[in-house]
């Protein structure tokens, strides 16, 4: 096996990988049960979308899918705060933790 063909293989590995943590994140968030489950859910959905894009900027050299990878990262950033402290004001109010 030559350097190239194991490039190309460790990319088709690490993208189906990659998948694979989106697919078992998704089925997190759908089942919960409790919000800080699925915050986390969702936040790990987020990463496994920042490491498809980069898998597959690396596979095609489109450059712009960095940019996307990016701006993905800075929105579930901001996503996530948002999430805590909304369940952070769920929990100080006495609301049920599970729905």
């Amino acid at each position: 096996m030559t350097l190239t063909e194991f490039l190309i293989l460790s990319k088709d590995i690490a993208l189906i990988v990659v998948v694979l943590s989106l697919a078992v994140a998704f089925v997190r968030l759908a089942r919960g049960p409790s919000l800080a489950d699925r915050v986390v859910a969702l936040d790990m959905m987020t990463v496994s979308l920042i490491a498809v894009c980069g898998v597959l900027a690396i596979s095609t050299g489109e450059l712009a899918l960095l940019d996307v990878a990016l701006v993905l990262a800075l929105v579930g950033f901001l996503a996530t705060v948002a999430l805590a402290r909304y369940a952070e004001r769920r929990q100080i109010n006495g609301e049920d933790e599970d729905d």
